[in-house]
C-alpha cells in the first residue's frame, strides 16, 4: 500500500503507440499549482521533451500537470519535434483545464520516428474519463516498455504541522548508464517548499541514486526526472531539521526506485551491489565502480555465477583512478579474495558459490588511499538481454 500525497489526480490510456490494448499514456495533475524541480539527460541528442522541459522550468518552476507516452520517444526529430511537443502540451492543458505553458512532456520508445499526433488526438476521451480515477500505478505501467512491472516506492513523513506524503514512480531496463540513469522518474510530494531548495535537493539525490545505476551503460535522449510538491498538505518545510527530514525521505524513494530499476533490467538475473572505499576522493572511487559495473566480462561473469575475480581487478586497474595496485583488496560478499597484490589461498569457487548463487552480489573493493567511496548497482549481462535488444524494433 502506497502512501498517496494529496491534491494529485492520474490519468492512463491506451491510445495505440505500443501493442494495442496496452496502456502507453499517462497524465499527473496537480489540483494547485506545484513547485517542481527536474534533472535530465546529459546525452547531447535531447529529446524534443527533455528540451521542451528545460526551457519551461528555466522560465518558472510552477507546474500544473506532467503527461508521459511511451512507444515513441519524440527524439532526433528537430524542429517538427517540438512543434509536436507544443501540440500535446496545448491538448492536454486544454483536456485538464491548465495552462499549456504549466504541462510538462515526457517521452520513450524509439528515437527518430514523429509523434502520431491523430492518435494522441483519439486517445483523449479515455484520458480524461480515466483522470481522477486512475492511480499511479497505472501511470507507472503507462510509461513501461521492455520494463516487467511498474516500479514505485512511497514514503510519509510527520512533521510538527502535519504529515507529508511522497510518492516516486520510474520506468527503465535498458540504456541506463550513470548519467541521469533512469529513463524516466516523477516524484510527487504535497508538502510546501522553497524552490532553489527542491531543485538542489533533487540535483543531489539524483547523482546518489539515478546517477549510480548500470544496466548497459547507455545514457539516453530522454531520461528525464521530475519532481512535483504542491504544497496540499499545508505543511510548510522551512527549518533545517524539516528540510533534512524530507531530504531522507526523497533519497529513500530515489535509492529504492534506482535498486527496483536495476533489479527489472533486460534480462537481468542479478544485482550486484559494487562498493568501493579507501579511494584518494569520491571521483576516483566512482570511476573504479563504474568501471566494474560497465565492464561486460564482469557482467557475463555475474551472470554465469563465475566468482572471476581478475576482471574485476582489472577493470579497477584500467578505470583511471589513482591507487597502489598492492593496496587493493577485493571481497565478493564476506569472502576476501584478493590482497597485496595476489590472490588469497583457498578454493575460492566452492567458498564463493553461494554468494555468486544469489540474487545480489556485493563487490567490495578498498584502494587502500584514503577517504574517498562510491557505491553502484549493476545488473549482469545474459542472453536475453541480446535477444530484447536485436528485436527491439522488430
Amino acid at each position: 500500500m502506497h502512501h498517496l500525497p494529496q491534491g494529485y489526480a492520474y490519468g492512463a490510456a491506451a491510445a495505440g503507440f505500443k501493442k494495442a490494448g496496452r496502456p502507453d499514456l499517462g497524465l499527473i495533475v496537480s489540483r494547485t499549482p506545484a513547485v517542481c524541480a527536474g534533472v535530465f539527460t546529459t546525452n547531447l541528442f535531447q529529446a524534443a521533451p527533455v528540451l521542451a522541459c528545460r526551457r519551461s522550468l528555466e522560465a518558472s518552476p510552477e507546474v500544473r500537470a506532467v503527461v508521459v507516452n511511451s512507444g515513441q520517444a519524440n527524439a532526433c526529430t528537430g524542429e517538427q519535434g517540438l512543434e509536436d511537443c507544443e501540440t500535446v502540451r496545448n491538448l492536454v492543458g486544454d483536456l485538464a483545464g491548465v495552462p499549456a505553458s504549466s504541462v510538462l512532456p515526457a517521452s520513450t520508445g524509439v528515437i527518430g520516428p514523429r509523434l502520431r499526433l491523430e492518435l494522441w488526438r483519439n486517445a483523449l476521451p479515455e484520458l480524461g474519463r480515466s483522470l481522477g480515477q486512475a492511480g499511479p500505478e497505472d501511470v507507472a505501467r503507462a510509461m513501461m516498455t521492455t520494463d516487467t512491472k511498474p516500479k514505485l516506492a512511497s514514503r510519509a513523513v510527520s512533521f510538527p504541522g502535519g504529515e507529508v506524503r511522497l510518492l516516486g514512480m520510474a520506468k527503465g531496463a535498458g540504456m541506463i548508464g550513470p548519467n541521469m540513469a533512469t529513463m524516466l522518474a516523477f516524484l510527487v510530494c504535497d508538502a510546501r517548499v522553497d524552490a532553489a531548495w527542491w531543485q538542489d535537493l533533487l540535483r543531489v539525490e539524483a547523482d546518489r541514486s539515478f546517477n549510480n545505476i548500470i544496466v548497459d551503460g547507455d545514457t539516453s535522449t530522454n531520461d528525464t526526472a521530475l519532481a512535483l510538491a504542491n504544497g496540499a498538505s499545508g505543511v510548510e518545510v522551512q527549518t533545517r531539521a524539516d528540510r533534512e527530514m524530507l531530504a531522507q525521505a526523497v533519497r529513500e524513494v530515489l535509492l529504492e526506485l534506482s535498486y527496483l530499476l536495476v533489479q527489472d533490467a533486460e534480462g537481468g538475473t542479478k544485482v550486484a551491489r559494487i562498493r568501493v572505499s579507501g579511494a584518494a576522493n569520491d571521483a576516483d572511487a566512482q570511476l573504479v565502480a563504474r568501471a566494474v559495473g560497465t565492464s561486460p566480462l564482469v557482467k557475463t561473469a555475474l551472470f554465469g555465477q563465475d566468482a572471476n575475480w581478475g576482471r574485476v581487478v582489472c577493470a579497477a586497474g584500467r578505470s583511471g583512478a589513482t591507487f597502489a595496485p598492492q593496496d587493493l583488496t577485493l571481497h565478493f560478499g564476506e569472502v576476501l579474495v584478493f590482497a597485496q597484490g595476489r590472490p588469497e589461498p583457498g578454493d575460492m569457487d566452492a567458498l564463493l558459490k553461494p554468494v555468486m548463487q544469489a540474487p545480489e552480489v556485493p563487490i567490495v573493493i578498498s584502494l587502500g588511499q584514503g577517504p574517498g567511496q562510491c557505491e553502484v548497482l549493476a545488473s549482469d549481462l545474459t542472453r536475453e538481454y541480446v535477444s530484447i535488444n536485436a528485436d527491439y524494433r522488430s
